[in-house]
């Protein structure tokens, strides 16, 4: 049985992933294309419960580095607990925010060195890289106008607009420094047009 393919999902909050995610699932469904869904933090027990203290909007008071740190333990177990499995199977896994969230949100966003950010995930880096990573291409203004605001429970949406002006400028520079792997769709097109658009790519790349 040959190893199945791991497409990951990235963009600020609020451009269509969990969308696009929904439409990706009927479509690998209609096909017959084994697959599961998953999403960062998150994915299993214990990484369910560390994503819910990473979010909470009541833990204002977390420095970066237990932010950036608590992401990493969340993906370690994540990757064991759900991604390793199903890859094993042969199945396609498809994952709502990966490490480059890491990069982007931890590195661009706090303004941790990259190199930190790298070192504590060395784990996902030097064994699970993404065969592909689709990046939803639309600026956090044009996300938040159409999602009506940040969310106030959310402790990463209240971050504030420069932070994730900060976040977009880390995705993009993260596509260009790596075309390889990513796979940038136009966020601003109809959810119809960005889900053909994103196919077709993936096709290309031979990763479904």
């Amino acid at each position: 049985m040959s190893r199945g393919k791991f497409i990951t999902f990235e963009g600020c909050d609020g451009c269509g992933k969990s969308t696009q995610l929904k439409t990706w699932s009927e479509y690998l469904t209609a096909q017959g294309i084994e697959h599961i869904f998953t999403r960062e933090p998150g994915g299993g027990k214990i990484s369910e419960a560390i994503r819910e203290i990473l979010l909470n909007g009541k833990n204002m008071e977390m420095t970066d580095e237990c932010e950036a740190l608590l992401y990493a333990a969340a993906r370690a177990q994540h990757l064991a607990d759900r991604v390793e499995p199903a890859l094993s199977a042969g199945k396609l896994v498809i994952c709502d925010r990966y490490v480059d969230s890491s990069f982007a949100y931890q590195a661009y966003g706090r303004g941790l060195s990259k190199e930190f950010v790298a070192k504590i995930n060395a784990f996902a880096l030097e064994n699970y890289l993404p065969d592909a990573t689709v990046f939803i291409d639309l600026t956090p203004e044009e996300a938040f106008a159409r999602k009506h605001g940040a969310d106030e429970n959310d402790r990463l949406e209240k971050a504030g607009m420069a932070f994730h002006r900060r976040v977009y400028e880390g995705f993009d520079a993260l596509a260009k420094a790596e075309p390889e792997r990513f796979v940038r769709v136009n966020g601003k097109n109809t959810p119809q047009g960005i889900f053909e658009e994103t196919l077709a790519k993936l096709q290309e790349k031979n990763c479904l």
